[in-house]
């Protein structure tokens, strides 16, 4: 029987999540999609893939046994995601886990809740992937890394092994991190960046090899 899933906000990943559940649900239907809640109500009556935007977040009580994905998240507004996932007051037991169906996943790899891990991933061995995260095509995750709560990794994104990066870090499309490297939390790493030494806590840190250049917050 399939379960019932609304899909929040009305962006680029909440799309990108229903092409992984459209994938899913074409090898064993798992998730009947409601349909999308964003807080805009420019967005509500908006549709991708016939699957319409509903309303605000008082649909999450109405529909009070739906499972939620809630994937908010840019370069820009990164810092803001661990905010608003909270403030949806969701219990973790309603969030869903949304991995495509092409992701290799070792098997004592960990993909914690509310995630959604996009196509021809490789999540190897011994990886923790945390809560509430979001990881974009062809991105290679290697041997016993950690990727903290709250985390965005963009495509073509190659994480050497034993890489931990903190809760609340953007890295953007096409980084390449070194092996043993230790990323602090709230930390954004530009596109194309690659990280040969780490990188302190809530900094921004672009280039070859990646420099901070500013703190994250200014």
């Amino acid at each position: 029987m399939s379960k019932t899933l609304l899909i929040f906000p009305f962006g680029g990943n909440a799309r990108e999540s229903l092409i992984s559940i459209l994938a899913i649900n074409r090898m064993n239907p798992e998730w009947e999609v409601l349909g999308f809640i964003d807080d805009d109500h420019g967005q509500h009556g908006k549709e991708y893939c016939g699957v319409k935007v509903l309303g605000g977040r008082d649909l999450i009580k109405r529909y009070d046994e739906a499972f939620i994905v809630a994937v908010p998240g840019s370069p820009k507004g990164y810092l803001k995601r661990k905010a608003t996932i909270d403030g949806l007051g969701v219990e973790r037991s309603r969030f869903a886990t949304i991995v495509h169906p092409s992701v290799t996943t070792a098997p004592d790899s960990v993909i914690g809740y509310n995630t959604l891990v996009m196509a021809n991933v490789v999540v190897s061995c011994g990886v923790r992937i945390g809560n509430h995260c979001v990881v974009l095509p062809n991105t290679v995750l290697a041997h016993d890394s950690r990727l903290g709560d709250y985390g965005c990794i963009g495509s073509n994104v190659s994480i050497s092994g034993s890489v931990e990066i903190g809760s609340e870090c953007y890295i953007g499309s096409g980084v390449k991190i070194r092996e043993n490297i230790r990323i602090g939390e709230r930390t954004l790493i530009g596109l194309g960046a690659n990280v040969i030494s780490d990188v302190d806590k809530e900094s921004v840190a672009v280039g070859n090899p990646a420099r901070p250049i500013r703190n994250s917050d200014s």
